[in-house]
């Protein structure tokens, strides 16, 4: 299926690609959630490429979808996952695209065309990056443990998300290596499935954000769950992820 997912894309990510060395117009969704013709113009046109190759799925986009939406058959799309990073010149931004179904994630590809970096998997079947098998860091040590997370959009209006956030930089930073916040949710899911991190978590996800990431990460042996450590559910408010070695630390850690 990823395959099929990758060639439906290619247009989408050619004009990603265009757009990224290209002058753009920055609207604002919100005080600082941006976003740009190019947001627009790629969702559009993977609707319109998945709605043809599945015709059974309900597609569900950033821009013109509501987060609440939970269709049996669905496939979950970020046009630009890491838009303020596309804005900036900053290479770390993709498209993600989650295949989902009866609340199971079947295929996701997150494809990073200014990097040359294609992450898919399929369930049952493996995680990739490009053609090489994917594998968590087999790291155990919370200690010696390198953590991404990611800031909310809500953190404007310092309240609930952003007493959170701060409140677990200073629980983890202490007892980890480090601490990296990147800016797309997606690509650091995959990061994690790549070994790069031992785990990363974050508050306010939407399902476009990880609906392929969560996928890829598990295929390539990792563990994703809510803040209690139970399954995670697409659109819960806090996200924990990690290489599974390392999660009930990350769990304990942040409970307390």
């Amino acid at each position: 299926m990823t395959t099929q997912l990758l060639s439906l894309m290619a247009p989408a990510l050619e004009t990603f690609k265009k757009g990224f060395y290209t002058a753009k117009t920055v609207q604002y969704k919100g005080t600082v959630d941006l976003l740009t013709e190019y947001d627009l113009a790629i969702e559009s046109m993977l609707i319109e490429a998945l709605s043809k190759a599945f015709p059974h799925h309900t597609i569900i986009g950033e821009e013109g979808s509501s987060a609440h939406e939970r269709p049996t058959k669905a496939i979950y799309i970020d046009p630009i996952d890491g838009t303020t990073n596309f804005v900036h010149g900053l290479p770390h931004c993709a498209i993600s695209v989650g295949v989902w179904e009866d609340g199971i994630p079947v295929a996701g590809v997150v494809a990073n065309p200014i990097l040359g970096e294609i992450f898919r998997a399929e369930r049952g079947k493996g995680a990739f990056l490009n053609d090489m098998p994917l594998h968590v860091s087999p790291q155990s040590d919370f200690q010696q443990s390198l953590i991404a997370t990611g800031f909310p959009y809500t953190k404007v209006e310092r309240g609930d998300d952003l007493a959170w956030v701060l409140r677990t930089l200073q629980t983890l930073l202490p007892i980890t290596r480090d601490i990296r916040r990147l800016g797309a949710a997606s690509l650091d899911l995959c990061y994690t499935a790549q070994g790069k991190f031992e785990a990363y978590y974050e508050c306010n996800l939407k399902p476009w954000d990880v609906a392929a990431g969560i996928l890829i990460l598990q295929e390539a042996g990792g563990k994703v769950s809510n803040e209690h450590g139970e399954a995670y559910r697409l659109g819960e408010h806090i996200m924990l992820s990690s290489n599974g070695l390392v999660h009930e630390a990350l769990v304990s850690a942040l409970r307390s």
